[in-house]
């Protein structure tokens, strides 16, 4: 199987563009405030609707209430919801119930302490996301442009399709995906050219180098 790719912060239509050309599996919206990539539900339909059809959707939230999820979905469809928060199983599965759209969970990770929330959140999530765990004090839940110990995942056993993120880049997502042995990745902060403007010769590399 070719390796998953997701380009997540995507906020023009010339970013989707980008991606769709490139040959990318998903792409992601921000829907949260504080996030320098972050767009309103009206800005994402209107991007998505710039190129119909191409990756699929994904919406990124952090601990949203069923209102916010509400909103975005009647701006636009969404083929993935992605709880980045704080979100417990029972969260993870109560929204999945709720509005009937598959579910990946993010999950920061540290150190292999961290691994021990895989099996709970597998169980009610379609997905997984294995991110770094925010420094001490970052506003941001992800996005934060730093790597962990890839090395972590492959000591895990991941029963659900699952994406590599934090600190990834044209030059190293190859060997994050040799370490980790992750079927997918999903990358932000490593193909802009300026915090929040995704660049189209960084998502094209990206590509290239994380199928090469």
């Amino acid at each position: 199987m070719p390796v998953e790719v997701k380009i997540c912060g995507v906020n023009s239509a010339e970013a989707l563009g980008w991606a769709a050309a490139a040959g990318a599996d998903f792409v992601g919206f921000v829907f949260f405030p504080a996030s320098p990539r972050a767009v309103s539900p009206a800005e994402a339909a209107a991007i998505s609707a710039s190129h119909p059809g191409g990756p699929r959707r994904v919406g990124l939230f952090v601990d949203p209430d069923d209102a916010a999820l509400a909103a975005a979905l009647a701006a636009l469809p969404l083929d993935l919801i992605q709880l980045h928060g704080e979100e417990s199983p029972e969260r993870v599965a109560a929204v999945r119930a709720r509005f009937g759209v598959p579910v990946m969970k993010a999950l920061g990770i540290g150190s292999e302490a961290d691994l021990a929330a895989i099996v709970p959140h597998a169980r009610v999530a379609d997905r997984l996301l294995l991110d770094a765990k925010p420094p001490p004090g970052a506003a941001l839940p992800g996005g934060n442009a730093a790597p962990f110990e890839w090395r972590l995942a492959r000591r895990a056993a991941i029963p659900v399709p699952w994406l590599l993120a934090g600190g990834l880049t044209p030059a190293n997502v190859a060997e994050a995906l040799a370490a980790s042995g992750a079927p997918g990745v999903d990358v932000s902060s490593g193909v802009e050219r300026a915090r929040g403007v995704k660049d189209e010769a960084l998502i094209r590399a990206f590509i290239a180098a994380a199928r090469g």
